[in-house]
């Protein structure tokens, strides 16, 4: 026959009279055979709001330095020893944060983690340094990244021979500088900035850029997404209106979070998806289109050179001599199609509301749409390396 041991709680409007009924039942069950009920009464801190425990008070974690016994015990008490220059954690995990951006993992890979399971850093001085400086400094998180940005570690090139990957695949030792694709908002504004079309204004409400339709309809009470126009098509990804429950398509394609909980560390993920979102998300169309606009204006007037003008814009180098051939066909193909089909070519300038130079030659324009869309789609637009 099953036993159960079961603790009984008075409190939460459950007064004696009550409790003698329960016992009543609990005896009827123990005599019918349907299992043995051992009972104990006691009290439960937190359990019911009128079931006190122990009182506890508001301090600070003990393995912690204690709270300077002159502050005030409230949330500016609080914030103040959370700074203070005795709290060893803070600016560590400012400046970890901040060394994963730039690098893909922290000097302590376990990010969300400082405790006892998480990673030790693998370089303890090196982090000692950057929290002490970042914290005698003001806090300023420009001046931080711009420290690391200009290091010498920062600045190596991303490329190992096969000893150095064989014994360091992780780039543990930081022999080699940091390969990290682009995050979705990075990707974007990227797009945006060398199309010429990003608006660079600070501040300001949030923006509604473009979506797919009907998107919003899984939400709750089915809200409408009323799209912005104008320059509100065009601001930094960073004043994207986000909805937690249905986040922008665009951006979790690329891996941004949802928002709907925390997030320390996004995955980085390449998919055929991604893709196919470079090759017809309307925001990217738009931005090759604004590509392709200022290649036929300002760059030379043979395909070769713009070409390169092109692929330098978009991965800030020069074309290989294979890489040259193949962009050099493609875009020659694209003005022989867009050549017997000018409505193809029409429909494609169509993609976005911001229009282009019309004085500008259509098939010229679509083809390099075409040609600037292949481009963003290497390697070398999607990585920092």
């Amino acid at each position: 026959m099953p036993s159960y041991n079961l603790l009984l709680l008075p409190g939460d409007g459950i007064g004696p009279e009550v409790m003698a009924e329960v016992k009543k039942l609990i005896a009827w069950m123990n005599a019918h055979g349907m299992g043995t009920f051992n009972t104990e009464e006691g009290l439960c801190g937190g359990c019911a709001y009128d079931a006190h425990g122990e009182q506890v008070f508001a301090n600070t974690p003990a393995f912690l330095p204690p709270m300077d016994p002159s502050s005030p015990h409230n949330r500016l008490g609080l914030a103040q020893w959370v700074v203070s220059k005795q709290n060893p954690l803070t600016a560590r995990v400012f400046v970890n944060r901040a060394w994963q951006q730039m690098f893909g993992k922290g000097i302590v890979e376990t990010s969300d983690n400082f405790g006892s399971q998480g990673s030790p850093p693998t370089h303890p001085e090196l982090l000692d340094y950057l929290a002490c400086d970042f914290r005698d400094h003001g806090w300023d998180m420009k001046r931080l990244l711009k420290e690391i940005a200009m290091s010498a570690t920062y600045q190596q090139s991303s490329r190992a021979s096969e000893h150095l990957l064989s014994i360091d695949p992780a780039n543990h030792l930081l022999a080699r500088g940091p390969a990290r694709k682009l995050t979705a908002e990075m990707l974007r504004d990227q797009a945006l900035f060398d199309s010429g079309l990003l608006v660079e204004k600070l501040g300001g409400p949030s923006v509604k850029p473009y979506q797919p339709d009907g998107v919003w309809d899984v939400a709750m009470g089915h809200p409408h997404y009323d799209q912005g126009h104008g320059d509100d098509l065009h601001r930094r990804s960073l004043y994207t209106f986000w909805k937690r429950t249905v986040p922008p398509p665009a951006m979790t394609t690329f891996d941004a979070a949802d928002r709907s909980i925390c997030t320390v560390h996004r995955q980085e993920t390449s998919t055929p998806l991604q893709a196919l979102a470079l090759l017809n998300d309307v925001q990217i169309t738009e931005a090759a289109r604004f590509m392709s606009q200022r290649m036929l204006r300002e760059a030379g007037s043979t395909p070769d050179a713009r070409i390169c003008w092109l692929f330098a814009l978009i991965t800030d180098r020069q074309p290989k001599s294979r890489e040259l051939t193949i962009l050099r066909q493609l875009l020659d193909e694209q003005r022989e199609i867009f050549a017997a089909d000018p409505t193809s070519a029409k429909k494609l300038l169509n993609v976005g509301e911001t229009k282009n130079d019309p004085s500008l030659d259509p098939v010229d324009l679509a083809a390099g749409t075409v040609l600037a869309e292949a481009i963003l789609n290497l390697d070398d637009a999607a990585m920092r390396r």
